[in-house]
């Protein structure tokens, strides 16, 4: 059954944490990489699947962090990312903060 781009943002959603290739959630929706890179981009307004789902992993770790329940050492992995100064990074460019500060001021 041929799915949707829109029908794999669950996929996404679901998987974020995963070490997922962009491959799965073509054949997820039986499109070549190419295909669904394009697709994806034209159904969510420009945005890559790569970009969604480390949106979604930064969204993740605020909410966790906000908690104050782990460091950010712990969540990095929690959430998906594979290095934690990629995370920090990555973080601070979104929201404009370090994790440790995050979690300092929850």
């Amino acid at each position: 059954m041929l799915r949707t781009v829109k029908q794999s943002a669950p996929f996404l959603e679901r998987n974020y944490a995963q070490d997922l290739t962009l491959g799965q959630p073509a054949h997820y929706t039986g499109r070549s990489l190419s295909a669904f890179k394009r697709d994806f981009a034209a159904a969510f307004d420009g945005e890559t699947p790569s970009r969604r789902m480390v949106k979604r992993r930064l969204d993740a770790a605020y909410d966790l962090l906000k908690r104050g329940e782990s460091t950010p050492a712990e969540i990095y992995l929690k959430v998906g990312f594979k290095n934690l100064s990629h995370f920090s990074t990555t973080f601070k460019r979104r929201f404009g903060i370090v994790p440790s500060a995050l979690r300092r001021d929850a």
